[in-house]
């Protein structure tokens, strides 16, 4: 396959190198899992899938250096295998391939981009294989699914209370432009946030569109100011395309209310934007270097800082997350079968980089899929991000006080 290949793994001991995953080895040695992921690793979205990677990788690392996963008597530790998968539907269906047909991985822990995803998980769904994935389209979730798990948040968690937000803070904004990329994730999510923008009594002047790959935005910046909205929704433009956009608002002159729902860190929107940036409310990115974060995510963010030169944000804390989970999802059902683990994952509670947390939402997606994670509200002031509010599910708020 043409594009990015990146594998990383990590064992015990110097003398238990590993032929495969179902290599045996000798008594003091373990077996290895490959965990695959399916990202972007170029383009516009690349820090994404870069990072994704990244924190999978220190999620194995963690568990194998702490004992690995035992099931059935035996010890396991975890490797990574990530591809770029472009963030459109064809290069996800080569990884999808790579991946499963290849590679014979079983479980994937990271994947982004609802078109190339929904090409894994045609596949995934058919071949038995456990697909944790951050897709925000709700058309990859629900019982027909049961092999898929959304790793993170997404429009449904995420755009009511961001906009409820934006709108306590901006009590004369009536209007709203909406852009969104051309594409699954795009279209998925407009349909969403048409229905919260109306539901909360601001009107939609327009929803526009854009090809991923586009670098000239000034005619799309035209376009979105030109009935001077009092909002401007940027939908699910990444970091890069976003700076562009505000940029381009910012030559015009326009500058009412920014939002940015999948907004994942100030760094590469001011880089890009520069002042135009500034205030950009965002509800997907979080302040991993605080007190409000775990000593893990403060470690994290550290680390990606390193790695990437960008904070952690929760697309690619959600991989770590992940193996986590799949970890916990093994030892509960004591199988290395993928049906078995998801039989079990819905049933458990389990460790994250947050802390204690569990898989719920079957009320919107018809199964519990989705992990219960809190919603960070974020905005860009004097080039850096600022967290503004963190909730926390009312689901997972009940399970924890259960217990189960």
């Amino acid at each position: 396959m043409k594009g990015v290949f990146r594998k990383c793994a990590f064992a015990l001991f110097a003398s238990a190198t590993l032929a495969g995953a179902t290599a045996m080895v000798p008594a003091a040695a373990q077996q290895v899992i490959k965990l695959g992921i399916s990202a972007p690793m170029s383009g516009a979205a690349a820090v994404w899938g870069q990072g994704q990677e990244w924190a999978a990788q220190q999620a194995a690392e963690k568990v194998n250096t702490e004992g690995g996963v035992t099931v059935g008597g035996k010890k396991y530790t975890f490797e990574i295998v990530a591809y770029d998968n472009k963030y459109n539907a064809a290069d996800g269906t080569k990884v999808a391939q790579n991946l499963i047909n290849r590679d014979k991985i079983k479980y994937v822990v990271g994947s982004i981009g609802t078109a190339p995803i929904q090409a894994l998980q045609s596949l995934s769904e058919r071949s038995g294989v456990l697909l944790f994935t951050s897709a925000w389209g709700k058309s990859v979730k629900g019982p027909q699914f049961p092999l898929t798990f959304t790793q993170s948040n997404t429009p449904f968690e995420i755009l009511e209370p961001l906009y409820k937000y934006v709108l306590s803070k901006n009590p004369n904004a009536k209007t709203v432009a909406m852009i969104n990329a051309n594409d699954a994730s795009g279209k998925e999510v407009e349909v969403v946030s048409q229905k919260v923008w109306a539901s909360l009594g601001v009107k939609v002047l327009s929803s526009n569109w854009y090809e991923r790959g586009t670098t000239q935005f000034q005619p799309i910046a035209a376009k979105l100011t030109e009935q001077k909205p009092d909002i401007i929704d940027l939908g699910v433009a990444p970091p890069g395309d976003a700076g562009i956009i505000l940029k381009e608002l910012g030559v015009l002159g326009w500058n009412g209310v920014k939002v940015l729902p999948v907004g994942t860190s100030a760094t590469q929107l001011v880089q890009i934007g520069g002042a135009a940036a500034n205030g950009t409310y965002m509800g997907y990115a979080g302040d991993y270097a605080s007190a409000l974060s775990s000593p893990a995510q403060q470690a994290l963010n550290a680390g990606m800082l390193k790695k990437l030169k960008e904070p952690l944000n929760p697309l690619q804390v959600s991989a770590y997350d992940s193996v986590l989970a799949l970890k916990a999802g093994m030892e509960a059902a004591n199988s290395l079968d993928p049906k078995a683990i998801a039989a079990a994952l819905p049933k458990i509670i389990f460790e994250t980089s947050y802390g204690k947390t569990a898989f719920g939402s079957q009320a919107i997606y018809g199964s519990p899929q989705q992990m219960l994670v809190p919603i960070m509200i974020t905005q860009v002031q004097d080039g850096k991000m600022v967290e503004l509010a963190r909730v926390i599910p009312d689901e997972l708020k009940a399970r924890l006080a259960a217990g189960k």
